[in-house]
């Protein structure tokens, strides 16, 4: 009989937001992969537990896959963990939790911590749902894709950027979006320095001087004006949104189409016929 997969939340800062459920499969299973071991070292040590671990990031997750679901398959319960929050939100992890899945394996979820709903509940941004989006690309073209799905959400979009980058995207926010755009900024999250910082586009790219830790951002997209929201966008990239409401949305694809051909102005058959075009490109 095959064993288990869990896949463990761990703390996003302070050690102590931990569950009593993923102390006990820490210390119960045989092999707990780790995206940092050096990392996870620290949480291990704090709760007294002697699990081996073993390194599993971006760079060695495929050489590493077939030996791990080796030991699944033989009957071992293996923890995959991140170096904080919830494995696989913009973390490593997907490629050998699908190769458990299409090996018959099981694979448990040992909810936590994540970085993304604790911005959003203390953001005073409120909303009926949210789109996450990780971290913007830094690539022009991906990056204008990127802004394309967060101008079209309809709902308030929670991201990650690093320090070095965060004052151009919010440049980018106030000038794509509008200086008005309502934001919160969430640095260091659950840490010593944990800081909230709200307000507009304009007035935080002010404050951001000398930007240092770890942030969450959360936009209201929400509070724009639709003309604002989808002005100029192409039809392509509104198929592209279509994809977003319904994929992520969880909205279906006659009611995404009618949403986004009234906000661009579009009429709904040229979005049909192009996001039939698009599908036999892809065929």
């Amino acid at each position: 009989m095959s064993g288990t997969l869990f896949v463990v939340a761990t703390p996003i800062g302070n050690l102590e937001d931990i569950t009593a459920r993923a102390l006990r499969v820490l210390r119960e299973v045989s092999l707990i992969a780790a995206e940092d071991t050096r990392r996870t070292h620290h949480l291990l040590s704090r709760y007294a537990i002697v699990t081996p671990t073993t390194s599993l990031h971006e760079h060695n997750e495929g050489r590493k896959l077939g030996g791990l679901i080796e030991r699944l398959q033989q009957g071992e319960h293996l923890a995959l963990v991140s170096d904080a929050g919830t494995p696989t939100i913009s973390d490593p992890g997907q490629r050998l939790i699908r190769a458990a899945i299409e090996a018959g394996v099981r694979v448990e979820p040992v909810p936590g911590p994540s970085a993304v709903v604790a911005a959003l509940t203390a953001s005073g941004i409120a909303g009926n749902g949210f789109t996450f989006l990780g971290f913007p690309p830094t690539r022009s073209k991906d990056r204008e894709r990127w802004f394309e799905q967060l101008k079209a959400a309809g709902r308030p979009v929670v991201f990650f950027e690093a320090p070095h980058r965060i004052k151009r995207t919010l440049q980018d926010i106030r000038d794509r979006l509008g200086r008005d755009t309502p934001v919160a900024i969430a640095r260091e999250l659950t840490k010593i320095h944990e800081e909230f910082i709200r307000g507009t586009a304009a007035t935080l790219c002010e404050e951001m001087v000398s930007p240092i830790g770890e942030f969450t951002i959360v936009v209201d997209i929400g509070r724009l004006p639709d003309e604002q929201r989808d002005q100029g966008a192409s039809e392509a990239s509104l198929v592209s949104s279509v994809g977003q409401l319904t994929e992520i949305g969880g909205v279906s694809r006659r009611s995404a189409m009618r949403r986004l051909a009234k906000r661009s102005g579009v009429s709904i058959n040229a979005l049909y016929a192009a996001a039939e075009a698009a599908k036999k490109l892809g065929e």
